[in-house]
């Protein structure tokens, strides 16, 4: 079950990334991107856009990079919490009035929460809503796929890259989850999505197949099972880790973080890639040497550990190994700076050890990271949506007043430049002592 269940992950993988318009192996952030997160209150819930943020940033320590989230609950491909059109009209409305009300709503929500940001790169992820939580309609998908090519439109007009996300299924708790009228309305929605992302000239990645085939698996040892935590429609951290990592492969994201072979019988480097390994010496017992990476290994989320076993996500994004190759038979301790983090066995040593998740100061490091991305993105959110959206009332509106909010809103503007420079400062790499000493 375990091999089949591999190979139907990779077979979605795979042609996820073989629908994305990014070439394999290229990365859909680069360096000195302003990215921004657009969607409903999954992508308000700020999770799996941390997870990625995260990733983006650790990986890439000496890229420029800036991030925003404007997630907003409720909404919809045609911007429904932002501009508010009449819903009734736009989806019985003829194809001229219905591309008139689109553009209509798509650009003032756009307008005001998005094109202000300067982005260079966006993600988008809507249909949940869209769907409407019900059996498939005709009417209610074309208004969707006309949404979306508009906002590639004007997107793209205005210089970013987009790259379209489609929903996670539901998560009901049934056996058949694939059999819900609401998650096959879903998957018509997506294939439509991957129709606009190709006319469109964007990205697109598909996170329902993955995410479905996840818990199908499960479903057949417990047909109650919840993979994600949170709700049916709003996963916990398990289960944005799980839709972080087919984002990030849908965005061509990379496995390395960094490798370095050894000889432990000679006590010589034989290979190594994205790390430098100095002062190395071997002795009867015991391997120590000096090792600084490129990059710090993706942190993850205490909370969404559980993901780790359903989803190969160590082995597609976050690969930092140990080979360590012709020690005398037996268990070894890891310590690193002084501290025990993990044991292995010689076997395993030499076949390679991942240690992205038990790597002590480094873990830790990557995991202060991940903690300041989250604050940072909570203030933002109380800036954007508590203070910059505040209206005053009709009697309220004189100078004093609106000098209070453009003053806090400076406040919260130094607030995450400050937070920014400390994660700039904390996802740069330093250099470990590692020593394996036999038990």
């Amino acid at each position: 079950m375990k091999s089949a269940f591999r190979k139907l992950l990779f077979t979605f993988a795979a042609a996820a990334l073989l629908a994305a318009s990014a070439v394999a192996g290229e990365f859909f952030f680069k360096d000195g991107d302003r990215v921004v997160f657009l969607g409903d209150s999954i992508t308000e819930q700020r999770l799996y856009t941390t997870y990625i943020e995260a990733y983006t940033l650790t990986r890439h320590p000496e890229w420029k990079l800036w991030f925003r989230n404007v997630g907003w609950g409720g909404d919809t491909s045609w911007l429904r919490q932002r501009a508010h059109p009449d819903e009734k009209q736009l989806f019985a409305a003829d194809e001229a009035a219905q591309q008139k009300m689109v553009e209509d709503s798509v650009g003032r929500g756009l307008r005001r929460d998005v094109l202000p940001l300067k982005p260079t790169a966006i993600t988008i992820k809507f249909g949940m809503n869209d769907h409407s939580y019900q059996k498939f309609r005709e009417d209610i998908f074309k208004t969707y796929v006309r949404s979306q090519s508009e906002l590639a439109k004007v997107l793209e007009a205005n210089g970013a890259r987009v790259a379209f996300l489609t929903s996670q299924p539901i998560e009901d708790k049934r056996p058949d989850p694939d059999k819900d009228i609401k998650n096959q309305s879903l998957r018509q929605f997506s294939d439509g999505l991957k129709a606009v992302a190709a006319k469109q000239n964007a990205t697109f990645v598909d996170q329902f197949d993955p995410y479905m085939a996840i818990m199908m698996h499960e479903r057949v040892a417990d047909p109650a099972a919840f993979i994600g935590g949170g709700d049916a429609v709003h996963p916990g951290p398990a289960g944005h880790t799980i839709m972080a990592w087919a984002v990030l492969k849908g965005l061509g994201a990379t496995a390395l973080v960094s490798r370095a072979e050894i000889d432990g019988a000679a006590g010589k480097l034989l290979a190594s890639e994205g790390c430098q390994v100095t002062n190395l010496k071997a002795e009867p017992g015991t391997v120590a040497f000096d090792r600084v990476d490129a990059a710090l290994p993706m942190p993850i989320d205490p909370k969404a550990e559980p993901a780790l076993k359903l989803a190969p996500i160590l082995q597609d994004l976050n690969q930092y190994e140990l080979k360590v190759a012709g020690l005398p038979a037996g268990d070894y301790q890891l310590s690193i700076d002084g501290e025990a983090v993990g044991k292995a066995s010689s076997e395993d040593l030499a076949k390679g050890w991942n240690i992205a998740t038990t790597a002590g100061p480094i873990t830790k490091q990557a995991r202060e990271v991940l903690a300041l991305v989250f604050k940072k993105n909570d203030i933002f959110f109380r800036r954007w949506r508590t203070v910059q959206l505040f209206e005053f009332p009709d009697w309220a509106q004189k100078p004093e007043a609106l000098g209070v909010q453009t003053a806090e809103i400076a406040r919260l503007d130094g607030q995450i430049a400050e937070a920014e420079a400390q994660i700039d400062t904390l996802r740069k790499p330093k250099s470990h002592h590692f020593e394996l000493r036999k038990l």
